[in-house]
């Protein structure tokens, strides 16, 4: 990323990755959908294995949504099915490199079995410190902040805080994962333009980067390309050029 002569490259603390083309993936193949969601997971594999390379120290992925319940039954239990299989098969692996494994979302409505699996893999990875790889599953970010401001109206009524002291900082506080840093970089494959509903409050300052390469054709490559396109950019949260250049005595929020 960075020749020797040159200081190192500024590599994002955090990226979140909005994983899509799998069912177009696979159509354009003339197979089933199921069939992309099952190829993803190799990208899965590479690209954790990438970030963790590359000194990322938090790895977001988009697994499954809210709005994906209502996909036919049959697909989201591929789906399920997918994860439990690739929690059983790769802990061993993000365990030995210290790697720690966090979820947010609606947890309760994924099945048991599933539950049951993340939980897992949750617990023999708490006292980790590598990086950490958070799947966003039965995740919107809609409701992650209805469910935030639910957690701040009950507080409000027990008297453990006061409304009109509540600023940015407090109510962040009340989301999913607090003590995360807000993602420097989204990226989204599939070559569509949009946030999907994913850490909405979070993304607030991420650099976006949009990938015309379908999720199960994702690599290493793809992401280094990422994350040079985000070294190449400036950024600024509000200020002028002038004020966030080397040696201006301003430095960029989140960033390293």
């Amino acid at each position: 990323m960075s020749t020797p002569e040159s200081p190192p490259a500024r590599v994002p603390r955090h990226v979140a990755i909005i994983m899509d083309g799998n069912g177009r993936w696979a159509t354009a193949r003339g197979q089933g959908r199921n069939a992309g969601h099952r190829a993803g997971i190799q990208s899965v594999r590479e690209v954790i294995r990438a970030a963790r390379d590359l000194g990322i120290e938090v790895l977001t992925l988009y697994a499954f949504s809210l709005e994906n319940w209502n996909r036919p039954r049959t697909e989201v239990s591929v789906l399920m099915s997918l994860l439990e299989e690739y929690l059983e098969k790769e802990l061993d692996e993000v365990i030995a490199h210290d790697g720690r494994v966090r979820t947010i979302g609606r947890l309760d409505r994924l099945p048991a079995s599933t539950r049951r699996a993340v939980e897992r893999a949750v617990a023999r990875t708490a006292d980790n410190h590598g990086m950490q790889v958070v799947f966003a599953l039965s995740y919107g970010g809609r409701a992650e902040l209805v469910d935030a401001a639910r957690r701040i109206a009950r507080d409000a009524e027990l008297g453990k805080l006061d409304p009109e002291s509540l600023d940015e900082k407090g109510f962040a506080a009340y989301l999913y994962a607090p003590d995360l840093p807000d993602p420097d970089l989204l990226i989204r494959t599939g070559g569509e333009q949009r946030v999907s509903n994913f850490l909405l409050w979070q993304i607030a300052y991420a650099e976006l980067h949009l990938s015309d390469r379908m999720w199960p054709d994702f690599r290493r490559a793809d992401l280094e390309a990422a994350i040079a396109d985000y070294q190449r950019r400036e950024r600024r949260f509000g200020l002028t050029s002038e004020q966030v250049r080397p040696g201006s005595g301003t430095s960029e929020p989140g960033a390293r």
